[in-house]
């Protein structure tokens, strides 16, 4: 077993009492001393282990790869108004253009011309695309969305993620996530 544990590494995947995951976007994640608090206080189950050790003179304890909440957390019906989730909504491109390049979001009427920036108003836009959108009405620009903007679901936004998955997943993790992917070495 190894000792030495830096501070950044060996995250703790996060699942609800029914071993779901608390989120996909961003991943529920812990560091491994918010675990570790956790198992203390008696607030989590130890559901898998890393390979590596944190000790005291006294004590010694495998940090947990995996931790189950103790009491059901009831997951949001409507996900927040966020870029990233405007972003992920609209699948990482610009919804005039179809680029993934810098991006930006983009009032489908402008707040000028009275927009709102909410769920229906709002698209993910490339730079260039935003820019010669500009203050305009969609028809004025002649300019529309390949996609229609909505109020997306979680489940929207998760089938939407199965695209991107995080850039790590340990081993352990792979029996509560759906992402289809090589585990790096």
């Amino acid at each position: 077993m190894t000792i030495a544990v830096s501070p950044g590494a060996n995250p703790a995947l996060v699942l609800n009492a029914d071993y779901r995951p608390l989120s996909y976007y961003p991943l529920s994640l812990w560091s491994w001393q918010d675990a570790i608090k956790a198992v203390f206080l008696d607030r989590v189950n130890i559901v898998s282990e890393y390979d590596v050790a944190v000790r005291s003179p006294s004590f010694s304890m495998p940090l947990p790869s995996v931790v189950s909440l103790k009491r059901f957390v009831r997951p949001a019906r409507h996900p927040a108004f966020t870029r990233f989730n405007v972003f992920l909504r609209d699948s990482f491109r610009c919804q005039y253009c179809g680029d993934a390049d810098d991006l930006t979001f983009d009032h489908l009427i402008p707040r000028s011309l009275g927009g709102q920036t909410t769920w229906d108003n709002v698209v993910a836009a490339c730079s260039p695309c935003n820019l010669r959108k500009g203050g305009k009405h969609p028809r004025d620009a002649r300019m529309w969305p390949v996609q229609m903007p909505f109020q997306p679901s979680v489940s929207d936004l998760h089938d939407n993620g199965r695209a991107f998955p995080p850039n790590y997943l340990h081993e352990s993790w792979m029996d509560y996530l759906y992402w289809d992917t090589e585990l790096e070495p």
